[in-house]
């Protein structure tokens, strides 16, 4: 069931009206996974040079100048010798041992520094075809080796001169130990690596732990790495006003038939539908979507659906799509209890998101 129907008293204002995220079952071929393996949206245009640096933060200025030339040194040929590959990367020679010293760095710093424009900043600036870098969030990377198996998963990425990792997770022990096992394939393939991840909130006075923790969890991978603190305030919050409170169910549904590309959905139907599709099909769940209506947002009831309320989050904030509801504020979303739990980082980041994406749904209401 879903709320896409016109409210008692009102009429579409659109010729369609608006879609229900609810009545999407998005089903995604293996060879979409690896093609979307690059940056989002969001970040197609970004650049070094369109990154600002924080005047206070000199560690802003020094990371743009060491990405700069990690990028620039990854011109030569790749350890493989180069070419063009197959999309499962069969019929290449060999991999040699990639040589010694840092083969990645790694960004550490808390919400909103810009750590993700300067990792799709490194990927566009690294001089190699787009078939030969790959981009993805950690859950990405989790979600293509259950797709493809690990096997498959080395051999289809072992030929890139480059792999991005975004929100690089330490909370999954299994997950890190496999991902980790992979990056170590990966780099005695000759590919270089870059990872971002959050410094956990409510480490006061503890922002470089975050590098200490993901060093000690890759383990024997931490000798590849380089790690640049990035220092700052969380930008989306920067200079600007506190997101919109939320809006009535009506105002909310008048703006869903007036905006062409929207949906509309019932905020609780959405998190029971949420539970039958996979989370590496939530980025097709919202293919097309100019912006997201919901209406009766309240406290999510547990932490299964709360993770996965945090990859639509992600997924809806990579493609800019702006998110207009009713009901509590997105800062009320989660329990303290999971605020100060294991996955804190998690929720903090999407109630960052979701507060920009509210911010961004403001025109959709008429005065």
């Amino acid at each position: 069931m879903s709320s896409s129907t016109a409210a008692p008293g009102s009429s579409p204002l659109t010729d369609a009206g608006p879609q229900s995220l609810c009545a999407r079952e998005p089903h995604v071929p293996a060879d979409r996974l690896v093609a979307e393996m690059v940056p989002p949206p969001r970040f197609d245009s970004v650049r070094f040079a369109t990154y600002i640096p924080d005047p206070n933060q000199p560690s802003q200025t020094e990371a743009v100048r060491v990405l700069d030339g990690f990028a620039a040194g990854l011109g030569g040929a790749h350890a493989v010798g180069g070419g063009k590959r197959g999309f499962f990367g069969f019929g290449r020679a060999k991999a040699p041992k990639a040589p010694a010293g840092p083969r990645g760095v790694y960004l550490d710093g808390g919400y909103g520094v810009g750590k993700t424009h300067l990792l799709a900043s490194l990927w566009h600036a690294t001089p190699a075809e787009p078939a030969l870098k790959a981009f993805g969030t950690f859950v990405e990377l989790t979600n293509l080796v259950g797709a493809l198996g690990f096997q498959q998963t080395v051999q289809t990425l072992s030929g890139h001169r480059l792999l991005c990792i975004d929100e690089f997770e330490l909370d999954d022990p299994g997950d890190t130990v496999l991902v980790s096992t992979l990056l170590g394939k990966l780099v005695d393939a000759g590919v270089a690596l870059a990872a971002t991840s959050n410094t956990l909130p409510g480490k006061l006075g503890e922002g470089r732990f975050a590098a200490a923790d993901f060093l000690r969890e890759i383990q024997g991978l931490s000798a590849h790495f380089r790690a640049l603190r990035i220092d700052g305030e969380d930008y989306r919050h920067r200079g600007l006003p506190e997101a919109p409170a939320p809006y009535s169910d009506e105002q909310v549904t008048k703006a869903a038939y007036a905006t062409a590309g929207a949906s509309l959905d019932d905020f609780p139907h959405l998190l029971d539908h949420l539970a039958k599709v996979h989370p590496s099909r939530y980025g097709a769940l919202t293919d097309g979507l100019k912006a997201v209506c919901l209406t009766d947002v309240r406290p999510v009831p547990d932490q299964s659906t709360a993770l996965r309320l945090v990859v639509l989050a992600d997924r809806l904030y990579d493609r800019e799509v702006p998110v207009l509801a009713s009901g509590v504020p997105f800062d009320q979303l989660f329990s303290e209890e999971m605020l100060n739990g294991g996955y804190r980082k998690k929720y903090f980041r999407a109630i960052s998101r979701l507060t920009a994406l509210a911010r961004d749904a403001k025109g959709l209401v008429s005065s």
